[in-house]
């Protein structure tokens, strides 16, 4: 049973007709002359209007169209010129014609690049571009993503493919059957990550298969991660189900089949696969943690988020983008730690999802949180004033204007409890503190701001200094 069938049964769906497909296009040839039998069981139904011919019919939805003489065979039809209208023809799936579909790029960010196969043979490939969002791409085109690149694809029947820095991609096969409407898809990962949202199959030859040196998942209808790790395969699975396979060097048998599924993996489950081994058993996900203070603006230089620790975590994924989908992602950090810091994030509305790492290397589940990215930076100074006992206290916000208020704390103790001095509303950016007694002292300037109907607060640092006897 070829992996495709075994999948298509697995979810109470007939042939998985595709890998017929997909034998012919590895190959490279016309499967007219790929194969000189085809089942005749695996065919597809076309009914005749008025004017048609078997040679028109074969110039319309086969591959060659000499084909019409197989379709005579097949059909017993004696008079291939002068087909009746309302007949009903057989046409062999192995023979249909298989069209190249688009792919396109819908999100982009950072360094990503794609190489062009040669489209005539003995031609060089291209050489490789930086990618522009709208770009669209085709059958064995490469992607490759650097450091800080993210990408996005959309595939022809609505599936996306989100591509994780340091990742290289081939789109091995784009194709749409004639006549039937027959979709597939393999998506081969030489390097790095990709996560998939799946579209359901509309018919049940379609095929979507992400392809690695060690496993082949197949899906039709689900969202999923394949992760090609330098010791291991990981395959994270939150909705559907996946199909895993062994696959060495993802190459099709002599029959045209792809090795047989040993795994089914449900939602909620991981598979890690040993590189040249056995495909990994299905084991639970990590459960979600808990984002630290979710609703907190982010103010600061830097943007930093904290979770909860879990654990059975050995690590942690902690990722920004622009929608709540993470399709258009802008920043993505594996951690040891529960937390990850981000720079240069523009001010904006932003999604931060996070997840926990197991001790195989498996990514849990997901849990995703709407922030919002507000630069106000706050910096301040504490001096002596020169003859006398007093300090003026001095700060500036970066995001400024005539409604800003300020607070100003001093307290003899590092939590500011009990303060000296907590002087509120102020518009004025410095203020004299006179008659301090020697010892230690710890403050905090505060900001307050009223900004499109949201009351906003800022605080700085605890600062600290002691004035000497």
């Amino acid at each position: 049973m070829s992996f495709h069938e075994a999948g298509c049964r697995k979810w109470g769906h007939g042939l998985g007709l595709a890998v017929i497909v997909a034998f012919a296009t590895v190959l490279g040839v016309s499967p007219v002359r790929a194969q000189t039998k085809f089942d005749a069981r695996a065919t597809a139904a076309y009914v005749t209007v008025a004017g048609d011919t078997l040679f028109e019919v074969a110039q319309r939805y086969l591959t060659d169209v000499g084909g019409w003489r197989a379709l005579a065979r097949l059909n017993h039809v004696s008079a291939p010129r002068r087909l009746p209208a309302g007949m009903t023809l057989r046409l062999p799936l192995a023979l249909l014609r298989r069209d190249a579909m688009p792919a396109s790029i819908v999100a982009l960010s950072g360094l990503v690049t794609s190489r062009s196969s040669a489209s005539t043979a003995g031609e060089p490939d291209t050489p490789a571009v930086p990618l522009l969002s709208g770009r669209v791409l085709g059958e064995s085109d490469t992607i490759s993503t650097g450091a800080d690149g993210f990408a996005t694809l959309e595939l022809d029947d609505g599936s996306y493919v989100s591509i994780a820095p340091n990742s290289h991609i081939v789109l091995s096969i784009l194709r749409k059957m004639a006549l039937t409407g027959i979709e597939d898809h393999v998506i081969e990962l030489q390097r790095g990550e990709v996560a998939n949202e799946v579209t359901h199959a509309r018919q049940s030859g379609d095929r979507f298969e992400v392809r690695t040196p060690s496993i082949v998942a197949g899906v039709r209808g689900t969202r999923f991660r394949v992760n090609q790790l330098s010791s291991m395969t990981a395959v994270e699975v939150l909705d559907g189900t996946v199909a895993v396979g062994t696959s060495a060097s993802g190459a099709l048998d002599k029959a045209g089949h792809a090795g047989a599924p040993s795994q089914f993996v449900a939602a909620g489950q991981g598979s890690a696969t040993p590189n040249g081994g056995a495909v990994g058993m299905p084991q639970p996900l990590l459960p979600a943690p808990v984002l630290v203070n979710p609703a907190k603006v982010q103010d600061g230089k830097l943007v930093t988020f904290d979770v909860e620790p879990a654990a059975e975590a050995s690590g942690y994924r902690i990722q920004i983008a622009r929608d709540a989908d993470l399709l258009d992602l802008i920043r993505d950090a594996r951690v040891l730690v529960p937390g990850a810091t981000f720079a240069d994030v523009p001010d904006g509305t932003y999604f931060v999802r996070v997840s926990s790492i197991d001790r195989s290397g498996l990514e849990g589940l997901p849990r995703v949180y709407a922030f919002e990215r507000r630069t106000n930076e706050l910096s301040a100074t504490a001096s002596a004033q020169r003859g006398s006992h007093a300090y003026r206290f001095t700060w500036r916000a970066s995001r400024a204007d005539a409604r800003t208020r300020y607070r100003l704390v001093l307290s003899r103790h590092d939590d500011l409890r009990d303060p000296m001095v907590d002087a509120v509303d102020l518009t004025d950016t410095s203020l004299v503190v006179s008659d301090l007694p020697a010892g230690d002292y710890y403050w905090r300037v505060v900001s307050e701001q009223h900004d499109r109907g949201r009351f906003y607060e800022t605080n700085g640092p605890v600062r600290a200094f002691t004035l000497a006897k």
